[in-house]
């Protein structure tokens, strides 16, 4: 097949994909990969493969398109199809929670010497480096990245990048407990849909509608939640988007969950986590199994709860995820304290302050803790967090901790 047909057969593969024809879709790509002759050509069809099996949530199989297109890109001795290709390994990886893999990638191609097209994926890579550094709960290179990635999105006029990132910087400040802020991001993706997304694919508005949803539901709105939710997953389901409704489901039964109707809960968890394993998304596991204890403990089922976060914590160290670790430490102390197990609840409660040590969870000017309801944060452009009421008050000018850490000993 000569590199004309290739064309015209990735085409055609490329509109039946968008009219939601899948599977005809891959059975030409295939086809396509079986018989050309162009590296070029099967660079680009491995690169359309890897987005269809990204969206299906077959992220071993993405995985394995994306090694074939650093094999093609690494013949073809072209450093923009090798950053392409390196940005799409750290997709893989950070979609099935290699979290370190994915940061490590994102580094070759930040490093690689290409010429525009690759700068212009710069914003893209940004992205996979910041949503694997929340992955690890690294919060302050988290926000770091996503800064980045979004300067990338305004400088090359981006609109459908800036979504991704307003969608991400919600999720950071969801774990972060700025409900406000959580809210206000998705809300932006959602109005950057409404305004220029025509021609995108819907999944942007069900991303924008999850994320909103989320947001809602820790701000206690829980109709509003609801009513998002279910728009996302009226998306996901129409166009096969598994990961997506994994999410979903978990959505619907945490606002079960914070209704107190536990009977309506555990069969969402129970589905989600059928996705969510399947698919290879360890921090969903974890993140399921947490929604379950916190379900057996309103029914004081503790024995079950403790089961249910010991599951979540041996997914979470083989992650690298320390903040879902600091919630199954939070959960048992609370449990081995209604019980008055005292040796149990001592090891628990320094495992606890060991995590927000290590995720420095605590703002840098009062010492208190970041994540208490109802306190507003602020993130300064060296992306340390403070609460923002302690920054108002002290006038200070630049980054304390910055401040701090550059202070000579002998000077202090």
């Amino acid at each position: 097949m000569g590199q004309d047909q290739t064309k015209q057969q990735i085409e055609k593969g490329l509109k039946l994909y968008q009219s939601n024809q899948t599977d005809k879709a891959l059975h030409v790509w295939t086809k396509v990969l079986e018989k050309t002759s162009d590296p070029g050509g099967k660079f680009r069809v491995l690169g359309c493969l890897i987005t269809a099996h990204s969206e299906m949530g077959k992220y071993k199989d993405m995985l394995k398109y994306a090694l074939d297109q650093i094999d093609t890109a690494r013949e073809m001795e072209d450093p923009d199809y090798l950053t392409e290709g390196y940005l799409n390994l750290a997709r893989s990886n950070e979609k099935l929670c290699d979290f370190q893999k994915t940061v490590s990638y994102c580094k070759t191609c930040l490093n690689m010497q290409g010429t525009t097209v690759s700068l212009q994926l710069n914003g893209q890579v940004c992205l996979s480096m910041g949503n694997a550094f929340l992955g690890l709960s690294v919060f302050q290179k988290a926000l770091e990245s996503y800064e980045k990635a979004l300067r990338y999105a305004h400088n090359n006029d981006d609109k459908m990048l800036e979504c991704r990132v307003c969608c991400s910087l919600g999720n950071i400040y969801v774990h972060l407990k700025d409900y406000e802020k959580a809210l206000f991001f998705p809300c932006k993706a959602a109005e950057l849909v409404n305004d220029y997304g025509k021609g995108w694919s819907l999944k942007y508005r069900a991303m924008s509608q999850y994320h909103m949803s989320v947001a809602y539901r820790k701000l206690e709105r829980l109709p509003d939640a609801m009513e998002c939710c279910e728009e996302s997953m009226k998306i996901a389901l129409q166009h096969g988007d598994r990961p997506l409704q994994a999410l979903c489901l978990v959505n619907f039964a945490d606002i079960h969950r914070c209704r107190q109707d536990s009977d309506k809960a555990f069969p969402r968890y129970e589905s989600a986590l059928g996705i969510m394993t399947e698919i290879g998304n360890r921090l969903g596991q974890a993140h399921v199994y947490l929604g379950v204890a916190k379900c057996w403990l309103l029914q004081k089922e503790f024995d079950k709860a403790l089961d249910s976060l010991q599951r979540s914590q041996e997914l979470a160290d083989g992650m690298g995820n320390k903040l879902c670790t600091l919630k199954v430490h939070c959960l048992s102390e609370g449990i081995y304290r209604s019980r008055g197990q005292e040796e149990k609840l001592r090891e628990h409660v320094v495992k606890f302050l060991q995590c927000v040590e290590e995720l420095e969870l605590y703002c840098g000017m009062c010492g208190e803790s970041i994540g208490d309801r109802d306190q507003k944060l602020q993130s300064l452009p060296c992306s340390h967090i403070f609460h923002l009421k302690c920054l108002q008050t002290n006038g200070t000018k630049g980054c304390p901790k910055c401040f701090k850490s550059s202070m000579k000993p002998g000077f202090v």
